[in-house]
């Protein structure tokens, strides 16, 4: 078990040990710190030296906020921030044990990898050359396959930065894994800020041109992970079009206005009010926003989210062209989190930016979002996900 320094002997250090600091001595009272602490043990697999332990940290802010992670899928298990009372809830989906997360979810808090979103009918082609993928969604392939890096065992780092605590997390992808080309670099970290942001950092390069699209995938109920369904949540995007898509979520290749549809959140709307004339099967938003201001090197204001009676706020700031707005149409019940909660349909929304989904067979959006990674190049993608009160 490890703990960081205290705050006042950051500045001190953090020049000479940038990226990880010596752990403080158990007992620590005061400042952001970090703790990591076992959580479990993989099953066996044919890899004899594969790391089968799974490690847990906790990170605390400044202001009390806590964010935990484990190295299994860098899955992010908990999110604690206060409301506007200063009442601190979970605010993200999760579960207690690592046998949960074994057992099978729907990406609660995962990183998807190494494509985000839907690949139509696994295949792809990169200078002629075609590719075919794992269909794990219907004729599609969905989040980087069977065992994505949902499924990996990241390599896990905590540190000390100048802005607060985090965990840098490290994971090579082999040449052939789940049918991608090429042997990818992926270093990913998680930022605790003193002003209750999670920023979440992308970074990858590869040796042959491949695919690269990566995304987080929390799931959020900003009244509480237990405080049922979210469809009061007031919902504002910064995208004025979206990608339409077929029956199985396949975008078309079109981009059209969300003016005079229930896509339209240009304005802060309920997420429930035009719920129903979405449609799908199960009924519910899951859709990409081209976000306005496109991909950028800085990270701008994509969305906004407010919960009344708590008064907790989520902003979402991103790097990326596109954002995925998904409502849990799919949870029904199956999923038992965190202290016995039951994860039933609209019990969540997820944020996830990235580039468009199959947009690797969209030459039409080549310009507007890219998702092939060649060698000499670095795949990057900085998003922030910062809460806030409302009084």
């Amino acid at each position: 078990m490890r703990f960081a320094l205290p705050f006042a002997a950051v500045a001190a250090l953090v020049a000479m040990t940038p990226d990880l600091l010596p752990a403080q001595p158990k007992g620590a009272k005061t400042g952001p710190a970090f703790e990591e602490t076992p959580f479990g043990q993989l099953p066996p697999t044919k890899d004899e030296k594969a790391d089968l332990k799974v490690t847990q940290y906790t990170l605390v802010g400044r202001s009390g906020a806590v964010v935990k992670c484990i190295t299994y899928g860098a899955i992010v298990t908990s999110i604690r921030v206060p409301d506007k009372d200063g009442k601190y809830a979970d605010v993200a989906l999760g579960f207690d044990k690592l046998e949960d997360y074994l057992k099978g979810h729907p990406y609660f808090g995962a990183n998807a990898g190494r494509s985000a979103n839907r690949i139509a009918k696994g295949k792809f082609s990169i200078d002629g050359k075609e590719y075919t993928l794992a269909t794990n969604n219907g004729p599609n392939h969905l989040h980087g396959g069977k065992e994505g890096f949902d499924k990996k065992n990241w390599r896990g780092e905590p540190f000390l930065g100048t802005t607060g605590p985090g965990v840098k997390f490290t994971y090579k992808s082999p040449d052939k894994e789940e049918g991608y080309p090429g042997n990818l670099s992926v270093t990913m970290s998680y930022t605790l800020t003193d002003g209750n942001e999670l920023v979440v950092e992308y970074r990858a390069t590869t040796d042959q041109p491949t695919l690269c699209n990566l995304a987080h995938h929390s799931y959020f109920n900003l009244a509480g992970h237990d405080s049922g369904d979210i469809l009061g949540h007031q919902f504002q995007a910064m995208a004025k079009n979206f990608t339409p898509a077929d029956d199985t979520l396949i975008p078309t290749g079109k981009i059209a206005p969300v003016a005079g549809t229930p896509f339209d959140f240009t304005a802060p709307k309920a997420i429930g009010k035009d719920l129903k004339a979405v449609g799908g099967d199960p009924v519910g938003y899951d859709l990409n926003f081209v976000l306005d201001k496109g991909a950028t090197e800085r990270p701008e204001l994509a969305a906004r989210v407010t919960e009344s009676k708590t008064g907790r706020t989520l902003e979402v700031y991103t790097t990326e062209p596109g954002l995925q707005f998904y409502t849990g149409n799919f949870l029904d019940g199956t999923n038992v989190g965190r202290g016995g909660a039951v994860y039933r349909q609209y019990g969540a929304f997820c944020l996830e930016p990235q580039r468009f989904p199959d947009s690797v067979n969209k030459p039409e959006w080549k310009d507007r979002s890219n998702a092939v990674l060649r060698p000499g190049e670095t795949y990057r993608q900085t998003t922030v996900y910062k809460f806030g009160v409302v009084r």
